[in-house]
């Protein structure tokens, strides 16, 4: 059995676009007002025409009231059709237009009328008050039907009341000047609704295309989905308008950026200062995925112009990214130390199985004696100069890669640091960054060096890196210091031009400061000072050896694959340094 489709309803109701609601409702507004003010305008105009009406037939009966003639004839006479009272009467009625004319005496007997059967007759109207001396206007009903009337007294030469005069206009003809007003009238008003609804289409257009032609319900749906979506999601996003102003922040935003609502309506500059977060998000850096810091977060910032000149700017936190980074790091650089030593303890190996099979046994067991002593020797020079086991450690690691890159890395001869640092880690940290990127700057060039300088003075404590590479440019020397800022490629698993950055910033955050100039005899030297980074004398323990490689040790203790998990362990531990080693270029 065939089944027929359902019938389509017709749905009445309103329109869903906002488009043509507005237009909708601005034409009813605009009908509205049009009916409203036509009828206001109505109701005094049928008032005013009423009132002139009256006003014309009192002015017509004070008129004929004042011929002196008049008077005498009305006293002279008795009614008659053909009387003088009755033939100025009507010309005066066809002269002014006025319906009817009506003298009568002082007992309210007609002397003149329209019809002829009335002369003679009493006026149907009490004439009382004209009379008594009162001039009358009123809209009233007579003989002839309804009326506009004026009523004046009627006196003699001697000014003494001997009658009244009574003049009527048609009330029909005062309605018909309304009725023949109305077509006038509703075409002002036609007009104006006309222009009203050209205005309301203008109007309607405009926020059709603001609203891109959406139903108010779709509207509200998508102001709903937008908050859920903007506070939901785990990136920040940063609204401003074509002033810069900031108009909007999501969760994610203020807790990456650590600010509240109150920096809603206000400057980027001032609701975050100055800096390169501030710049990226204004704008005046340019390009994607653009790397920032911010307090102890490393950011990523990609910023989207809008079509009303504002930007829509989001945050993605790249911390944990970074310190995995940093783990990263650590790693390949125990196994470049790794590799360096298997490299190194390989050509010993060969060189001692062949002084073996040669029978020059003495030769290698000199030989072997003098690779230990280097290796204690290296290890103990460092020890005996920096008594903080840490720094110490990622020395002589450093020393290690260096060595297996062709660098020479040593020691300044003042270089003397006590076992009394108040936050090694940090000052683990810019040593790290410091000699990484010395080690990069003398890659390649002819007897390469680097020198690292620590020493105490007082309670401070100055680190210096000096290298024999290229340099920095006096243009760049505060630029280097610059969030995002490298010359280097960036690795596989994140940006570079972080290490600076985190130095300088480490070394203010101590109240320090961190700069670049030009090394003795060519190359960059890079000098931090650390106002405060050193205990009194008296109040810890210092250590005149390393503690983790004691004098006459063997050189297994201070083996650079312990100094990597020192240092790996410790940057796990420890937030800041970690944020460092995300940022480690």
């Amino acid at each position: 059995m065939s089944s027929t489709p359902p019938a389509r309803r017709l749905r009445l109701g309103l329109p869903r676009r906002a488009f043509s609601q507005v237009l909708l409702m601005q034409v009813a507004i605009a009908a509205g007002v049009a009916v409203l003010v036509t009828g206001l305008f109505l109701a005094p105009l049928s008032q005013q025409l009423d009132d002139q009406a009256m006003r014309r037939a009192l002015a017509i009966a004070q008129t004929t009231a004042a011929q002196p003639q008049l008077a005498e004839d009305l006293a002279s006479t008795t009614p008659s059709v053909h009387g003088p009272v009755q033939a100025e009467a009507e010309r005066i009625r066809k002269a002014s237009g006025a319906e009817y004319v009506v003298v009568m005496n002082m007992d309210g007997i007609r002397w003149s009328h329209p019809d002829p059967k009335q002369i003679g007759s009493v006026v149907s109207t009490d004439p009382r008050p004209a009379l008594a001396g009162q001039e009358i206007m009123q809209i009233d009903d007579g003989t002839l039907g309804r009326s506009a009337r004026g009523k004046v007294p009627l006196r003699d030469a001697a000014g003494k009341i001997v009658g009244a005069v009574s003049v009527g206009i048609e009330y029909n003809s005062v309605r018909s000047r309304l009725i023949h007003a109305i077509p006038e009238l509703l075409a002002y008003a036609g007009a104006a609704l006309a222009i009203g609804s050209l205005v309301a289409y203008v109007i309607s257009r405009r926020v059709q295309r603001q609203t891109r032609d959406l139903a108010f319900s779709d509207i509200s749906s998508l102001l709903a989905e937008r908050e859920a979506m903007l506070h939901g999601i785990r990136e920040g996003v940063v609204a401003l308008d074509r002033s810069g102003r900031v108009r909007l922040l999501n969760d994610e935003a203020q807790r990456l950026l650590g600010i509240g609502e109150e920096a809603v309506g206000r400057s980027l500059d001032e609701a975050l200062g100055e800096g390169r977060t501030t710049d990226v998000l204004a704008g005046r850096v340019t390009g994607t995925d653009l790397l920032t810091v911010r307090g102890r977060r490393v950011l990523v910032a990609n910023r989207m112009p809008t079509d009303d000149g504002g930007a829509v700017a989001t945050l993605r936190d790249r911390t944990e990214l970074e310190q995995l980074g940093r783990e990263l790091d650590s790693t390949r650089g125990l196994i470049d130390a790794l590799r360096a030593q298997d490299h190194e303890h390989a050509n010993r190996m060969h060189t001692v199985l062949g002084l073996l099979e040669l029978e020059m046994y003495d030769d290698a067991v000199e030989f072997v004696g003098e690779v230990v002593g280097d290796h204690r020797v290296t290890a103990e020079q460092v020890t005996e100069k920096i008594h903080d086991p840490l720094l110490a450690a990622v020395l002589v690691g450093k020393a290690a890669v260096a060595a297996e890159r062709g660098v020479a890395l040593s020691l300044a001869d003042r270089t003397l640091l006590p076992d009394r640092l108040i936050d090694s880690r940090g000052l683990v940290t810019m040593v790290g960054n410091l000699v990484d990127n010395a080690l990069d700057a003398v890659a390649g060039t002819p007897h390469a060096r680097v020198e690292v300088g620590l020493r105490a003075e007082g309670r401070a404590a100055v680190l210096r890196v000096r290298d024999t590479g290229p340099g920095v440019p006096v243009e760049h020397r505060e630029l280097v210091f610059a969030d995002g800022w490298s010359t280097k490629k960036p690795p596989a698993h994140g940006k570079r031009g972080i290490g600076l950055s985190l130095v300088r910033r480490l070394a203010e955050r101590q109240g320090g400061s961190a700069r670049v100039t030009e090394a003795d005899g060519g190359g960059a030297e890079f000098v931090v000072v650390l106002p405060e980074a050193l205990t009194e004398p008296g109040l810890a323990a210092q250590t005149p050896a390393h503690p983790l490689l004691p004098p006459g040790s063997r050189t297994g203790s201070c083996d650079p694959l312990t100094s990597g998990r020192t240092r790996e362990r410790d940057a796990v531990r420890e937030p800041e340094a970690a944020a460092a080693a995300k940022e480690e270029s």
